[in-house]
């Protein structure tokens, strides 16, 4: 029985789910029952009647689906599977950055921890953060946007909203710069080119489509081009490719890697489901606070 099979069988034995983000190994995205952004899987998995949710992502992704589905038991296949995004800001800085600001709404990217997130009045994700700005924050005066600035950038430049920020970054979208978009189109001229939000506002300028990952996914099946040069992390290419046989594509970086999101091989997500580990939990009382948080987006998404 090859790895694959033996993932498969202790999956059913343990009525588990197996999820994956677009960033993933392609051997992992292909054993997994879902494949797409992080908040999605959590809502999927939230749905099913699994007893034991196989995230293969990173910490805050892990803690997202136990808070949505607390019944359940939640593996992360590498415990030391991070967001450095996330941890740009904890709990303690971000009461801190509150106090400075008294009165002020929080938003926070879904892209933090369960204990900063128990701190926030609303969460967003890159698909939908323009959307909550303009409904759920209208009203607001002052606005705490965390940790995004370069996300934070692209929703002030769609509503048109100031916040108030933290200096929050993806380091793997920081990687891709304006003269690799440059360089790409220049090889490959007949191109279209997708940006995440989590990219520079110099790359923004530069791409025909910003788009969340499942954005992407949706853009590339609409859009007659058959060349795109994708600019977010390479991962999500492999799911491009297999929903797109007939298109081609072109990372904008090849240096776009998350060496966090690469951390989960097959022999882990077997290893996780032989041991029921390692398990993600969130103590009760951070996660009833970070539900509110999440529910209150999932009422105008």
């Amino acid at each position: 029985m090859n790895i694959v099979e033996q993932i498969r069988k202790l999956k059913t034995e343990r009525r588990a789910v197996i999820l994956a983000h677009n960033y993933q190994v392609p051997e992992v995205q292909d054993i997994a029952d879902f494949v797409g952004d992080s908040l999605g899987l959590s809502i999927q998995a939230s749905r099913t009647d699994a007893e034991v949710i196989v995230f293969c992502g990173v910490h805050f992704m892990a803690e997202t689906a136990k808070i949505l589905s607390p019944q359940k038991k939640v593996l992360l296949p590498d415990k030391n599977a991070g967001c450095p995004m996330a941890n740009m800001i904890n709990g303690r800085q971000l009461r801190a950055l509150k106090e400075q600001h008294l009165g002020a709404q929080v938003l926070c990217y879904v892209n933090t921890s369960a204990e900063v997130k128990a701190e926030c009045d609303l969460c967003c994700t890159s698909a939908n953060a323009v959307t909550m700005v303009k409904g759920a924050l209208k009203d607001a005066q002052d606005i705490i946007f965390i940790p995004d600035q370069y996300l934070a950038d692209y929703v002030s430049g769609q509503t048109g909203r100031r916040f108030i920020l933290w200096n929050g970054y993806c380091p793997t979208h920081a990687r891709i710069l304006p003269e690799d978009i440059v360089r790409a189109k220049a090889l490959h001229p007949a191109a279209e080119v997708i940006a995440h939000p989590e990219c520079t506002p110099e790359v923004r300028k530069l791409a025909d489509r910003v788009a969340s990952t499942e954005g992407m996914c949706r853009y590339v099946k609409e859009t007659k081009a058959q060349e795109i040069i994708v600019g977010t992390e390479v991962g999500i290419i492999h799911r491009l490719k297999k929903e797109n046989p007939e298109k081609v594509f072109y990372p904008a970086s090849e240096r776009a890697i998350c060496p966090n999101m690469k951390l989960i091989t097959l022999e882990k997500v077997l290893w996780a489901l032989e041991d029921m580990q390692p398990e993600i939990d969130v103590p009760p009382e951070i996660a009833a606070k970070a539900r509110r948080c999440i529910e209150r987006m999932l009422e105008y998404s």
